[in-house]
């Protein structure tokens, strides 16, 4: 048989790496890049100092700085992380085409048609990277993608401490099963804590275990994802590394400062966002045929809710409608907001071709066509078609 040769790489604490090359002296401190306390930040990185006081990516800063009071907050830098996730995909992209870039800080490559044994050619893309852009990274190398992101945690996780761990784990062909048998159930890529749960409740505690259930019984129980479960549990993943990717969705969330109670102010931003969520999506050439609402109250429980539209969009106008329409079904007049968001899956490309006679929707369309251009030239907040401009407090993500 013959096995492929998948390499997952995952750059250490990539933003706060980052950093640390922009100020040499953040090196062995602990800091975390993200929002304010004061502006109901969050986390979005934090260095491997930092966690050793249980300061993790997503928590709010204010709950990280009383976890470790000497915590510094760096304010985030993204064209500055761009730059670097675009020098590190270059060099991987030197040791093969087949290039699948999952994240800003994440990829696979397939390298089956290079001669080096497996484990060979990862230690070489890992010195490259850290030679080259300086950046500290882990890897995993395995016959498939699953257990080489798998093997990238499991290596990760094993050298964890106050530095990166720059690690490399290979899982040899042969012994995918193996590997993860012992491995907690939730460890399972594609296992989220409801799905781990409930197996937890039938027993099901680790992998192996999960890996000698009956097809028939998780189908029976899961539906369709029991396929997956025991052939993943088993090791096997013949998926393909895919070097392009369609968005998947395009959304918008922005959280308040201070809890927002104002219907207008609220309503208002809902209708703003929806406008740059359909602009990306004509700047994409795609059409939505579905519109998300999100919303987070106070205590950070979070509501989402969904509606599927007759024919996609990429309009301002139905967008909003839409939005506003989810809005008013779930929200009480007073009740106070944290996060609002606005998103559209279901994406595809855009089919629209004027004709002869013009409906509103597509003389609506060319409005927007134009205001696009003036976008382009003068900038997102000065071009926008009659939307209300009293949106005040929140900031983006």
């Amino acid at each position: 048989m013959i096995f492929r040769k998948i390499l997952h790489v995952d750059l250490d604490a990539f933003f706060c790496a980052v950093e640390e090359q922009r100020e040499p002296s953040l090196r062995g401190k602990p800091f975390a890049v993200g929002g304010k306390p004061e502006e109901r930040g969050v986390v979005s990185s934090c260095s491997y100092a930092a966690r050793q006081y249980g300061v993790h990516s997503a928590m709010p800063t204010g709950q990280a700085q009383r976890l470790c009071p000497e915590l510094a907050l760096i304010p985030g830098n993204h064209g500055l992380y761009r730059a670097a996730s675009e020098q590190v995909m270059g060099v991987l992209g030197e040791f093969t085409p087949l290039l699948e870039q999952l994240s800003i800080d994440e990829a696979f490559l397939d390298v089956s048609d290079l001669p080096q044994p497996a484990a060979e050619i990862g230690y070489l893309v890992q010195r490259a990277v850290n030679e080259r852009t300086g950046l500290p990274c882990s890897l995993g190398v395995a016959s498939n993608k699953l257990v080489a992101k798998m093997a990238t945690d499991h290596g990760k996780a094993s050298k964890r401490g106050p530095t990166a761990p720059n690690a490399l784990l290979e899982v040899p062909a042969g012994q995918e099963a193996a590997f993860l048998a012992g491995l907690p159930v939730q460890a399972l890529w594609g296992v989220g804590p409801k799905l781990g749960a409930r197996l937890n409740d039938l027993g099901v505690t680790t992998i192996g275990q999960l890996a000698a259930m009956p097809e028939s019984q998780l189908v029976r129980m899961f539906g369709r994802i029991g396929h997956e479960l025991v052939r993943h549990a088993q090791g096997m993943d013949d998926r393909p590394v895919v070097t392009v990717h369609q968005a998947q969705s395009i959304s918008q969330e922005v959280t308040f400062q201070r809890d927002v109670s104002d219907a207008a102010v609220l309503r208002g931003t809902l209708l703003d966002m929806s406008g740059d969520v359909a602009y990306r999506l004509r700047q994409h050439g795609l059409c939505a045929a579905t519109v998300r609402l999100k919303l987070r109250w106070p205590d950070f429980t979070t509501l989402s809710r969904q509606m599927s539209l007759e024919r996609p969009t990429q309009q301002d106008k139905l967008i909003g409608a839409v939005a506003l329409q989810l809005f008013d079904a779930v929200w009480q007049p007073g009740r106070p907001v944290r996060l609002i968001g606005v998103g559209t899956s279901g994406l595809s490309q855009q089919a629209f071709q004027p004709g002869l006679w013009e409906t509103p929707s597509e003389k609506e369309q060319r409005l927007l066509g134009a205001l696009d251009e003036l976008r382009e030239r003068f900038g997102r907040p000065v071009v926008q078609a009659g939307r209300s401009l009293y949106r005040s407090g929140p900031k983006k993500k």
